[in-house]
């Protein structure tokens, strides 16, 4: 039990430093003149690079690389998907839309989790994500009239694609890491020279976007080490934290005051991700008797 514990709380920890360090993509992408898709590029490509490095400073180049499975190669398609919608909603509506629109995917996962392996949802689970949805309605009310409809709609496809990708790494906990991460960047690199001009962009927004893939590199990491540790539900709703910290770094960035309703919200939200900081192992926190954990 006492493992068990150590595990979650490990896990916990990573995601929170997952959901930091992927709250700084909205500043990244609108820091810069380039286009989204030339942001894909050299974001993958550095973070491709230094996730490479980071396997054969450890040792587990093969192991990451050519023990992916069905599951590692699926999870790197997804992620492909995912991120070329991530980087395009950013230059098309608010780094608050975006995140906001993001904490919806503790329901999206828990559902995806309870269909593909019964996970259980618990109540302290479901009252967080009900309270994150509060949150989320807070604050999406207080941006009426400033929302980009295809840049939500690219929003809601990347929060898809990583609920999708939570469950995977629960399912099958066995899917490293680093591999798929890369391989979704690599997946990218001919639609950017399609859709994109990279070798256009200016040399200091390309170290600006070495940086943005460093900072990828290990938000990927620690999301799938996280995950695994963690029920799905709970790992969205902690991923959620960088709902809240995503527009305060913009405000200290680009010195874009949050509104009251971002203030409020987001405070609702952390509250929610609190209230699921819980090792609900036992059977009566469950709403359903049925389904077993991994």
């Amino acid at each position: 039990m006492f493992e068990k514990r150590t595990e979650y709380s490990v896990g916990v920890i990573l995601l929170i430093v997952a959901a930091m360090t992927y709250s700084t993509a909205g500043t990244f992408t609108k820091g810069v003149v380039a286009g989204a898709w030339s942001v894909i590029f050299w974001r993958g490509v550095f973070a491709a690079g230094f996730t490479t490095g980071w396997t054969l400073g450890k040792g587990t180049f093969r192991q990451n690389f050519f023990n992916m499975g069905k599951s590692g190669w699926a999870v790197g398609v997804i992620g492909a998907i995912g991120t070329a919608a991530f980087i395009p909603a950013f230059k098309l509506t608010s780094i608050a839309n975006v995140s906001l629109i993001y904490a919806a995917a503790p329901l999206v996962a828990a559902m995806l989790a309870w269909l593909a392996i019964g996970e259980r949802i618990t109540r302290r689970t479901l009252a967080g994500s009900l309270l994150a949805l509060i949150g989320v309605g807070v604050i999406v009310v207080g941006s009426i009239g400033s929302v980009n409809l295809t840049g939500d709609a690219l929003a809601l496809v990347m929060t898809n694609a990583m609920a999708t990708i939570m469950v995977i790494y629960r399912v099958y906990p066995q899917t490293p890491g680093a591999g798929p991460s890369v391989m979704q960047s690599l997946f990218l690199i001919l639609p950017s020279f399609i859709f994109g001009a990279p070798f256009e962009t200016a040399p200091f927004e390309i170290a600006v976007l070495a940086a943005f893939g460093l900072l990828f590199a290990i938000a990927s990491v620690t999301l799938a080490e996280g995950a695994k540790r963690v029920p799905s539900g709970q790992t969205a709703l902690l991923s959620a934290l960088e709902t809240p910290l995503a527009p305060i770094l913009a405000f200290f960035i680009f010195a874009e005051m949050p509104s009251k309703a971002t203030f409020i919200g987001g405070a609702v939200v952390l509250i929610a991700v609190l209230l699921s900081i819980k090792d609900e192992s036992t059977p009566e926190a469950a709403l359903t008797e049925e389904g077993t954990r991994p």
